[in-house]
Order: C-alpha cells, then structure tokens, then sequence
C-alpha cells in the first residue's frame, strides 16, 4: 500500500485586480452626477427655451441643485436602508435555523456545494469546515449571497450621491452663467453631452465596463431628457 503524504502548502494570493469592491459607492456616484447633470441641464434649457431671463435661469438652476442634492441624498438612504434591513433579517433568520438545526442547515450548505461540482463526501467536508470556522458567513454567502464587499451601506450611499449630484449639477449650471443668452441652449447642451460623455467613460474606467457602451449610454438619455424640456420649454413659452 502506498504511504500517503501530506504536505503543508503555503497560500499564495495572486496579484489580481477586481473591481466588485467598488459596487456600494460607485453606483450611487455615478447615478448622483448622471442626474445632477441631466436634470439641471434640462431645468436650463427648459427655462431658457421658454424666454426666462439669465436671472431666472440661474435661480432655477440653483434651487434645482440644491433640491436634486437633498432628494438623491434621502432616496439613496432610504432605499439603501430598506436592502439593509433585508439583508439583516435573513440573516437573523438564518442565524435561528443554524441554532434549531444545525445538522439540516450542514445538509443543506453540502447540497449547494454538491450542484456546484463538488462530490458528495467532499462536498459535505467542505460544508462541515467553513461551518465549524464561521457558519453564518458560510451560508450568508453562498446559501443568501451576502457577503462583505456587497453589503448595503445607507450612509455612503447617501453622501456619495448627495455629493456627486451637486458636483454634477454644478457643470451645466456653471455653463449657462458664463454662455451669451442668444447660445446659452446650445451651449448648455453641447457643454452637457460632452460631461456626461466624460462621465461615462469615467465610471465605466472605474469598473472595468467597456467605455464605448457607457459612454453611449448616458450620452443618448442626456440627450433626449435635453431635447424634450427644450420642447416643452418653448411650447409654453409661446404660450405664455
């Protein structure tokens, strides 16, 4: 019989760069500039197209920023929360079954393991292991999938998009103070293509996306928010 052998092998991380840890704030950063520009850009046009005077503009624009800022702000929070409390009571739920049934949550951790490839006496040891290390992460991870780079955090939601709309609202608002009135929808406009082209490919650089589908993304919806408060403001410009 052959004398089996073990041997103490040491762990080596690869240098390997992921970009799945930059979910949670990247996201909300990138919708809060999207938005601020988007919006305050339109809320220019719109007031400009309909003959509002470079004053008029101004404040609109100012007190959209301001608005856009505590709404991206309080939405991000709350719907960030409410995945955060989700999260949080499955995992209490789970946290019970592992303490009523410790054996048929041991089952069923073998039996994810089992559809995954593994055979059925690894699969069991390997589930037996991970839940005498640490059994609530084990199955948070692969029976909820949670884990700790995917966790809801409210607050960094909040400030990042809080703090990116404002940044992205300022670009158009900014441009329209310094553009001539008889250019200044053209020049809010095209100003505001080219940010929100450059913010495209920005984030899509940030998470490793192709930059050509980002960047076209945004830039076509910014577009067409643009155009149609353009159109609206000069319906009711007319009108009025």
């Amino acid at each position: 019989m052959a004398e089996r052998r073990s041997f103490n092998l040491p762990i080596v991380k690869h240098p390997e760069t992921h970009m799945t840890h930059r979910i949670g704030w990247l996201r909300a950063a990138v919708l809060g500039a999207n938005d601020g520009i988007v919006s305050t850009a339109s809320l220019v046009i719109g007031v400009t197209a309909a003959h509002g005077t470079k004053s008029a503009v101004l404040i609109a624009g100012m007190a959209g920023l301001v608005a856009g800022a505590m709404s991206m702000a309080a939405g991000e929070y709350v719907s960030v929360s409410s995945q955060a409390d989700t999260e949080s009571a499955d995992l209490a739920k789970e946290a019970k079954e592992l303490a009523d049934d410790p054996e048929g949550e041991l089952i069923e951790l073998a039996g994810i393991y089992r559809s995954r490839g593994l055979e059925a006496d690894l699969a069991r040891e390997v589930a037996s292991q991970l839940m005498a290390q640490d059994a609530l992460g084990a199955h948070a991870r692969d029976e909820l999938g949670i884990s700790e780079i995917m966790t809801a955090r409210p607050i960094q939601a909040a400030l990042a998009s809080a703090a990116t709309f404002t940044a992205g609202a300022a670009l158009p608002l900014a441009t329209a103070a310094l553009s001539p009135d008889a250019a200044r929808v053209w020049v809010v406009a095209v100003m505001s293509l080219f940010f929100l082209a450059l913010l495209g490919s920005v984030g899509a650089r940030a998470g490793g996306a192709p930059l050509g589908r980002a960047t076209g993304r945004v830039t076509f919806w910014g577009a067409l928010a643009m155009a149609v408060t353009a159109l609206i403001g000069a319906a009711f410009g007319t009108i009025v």
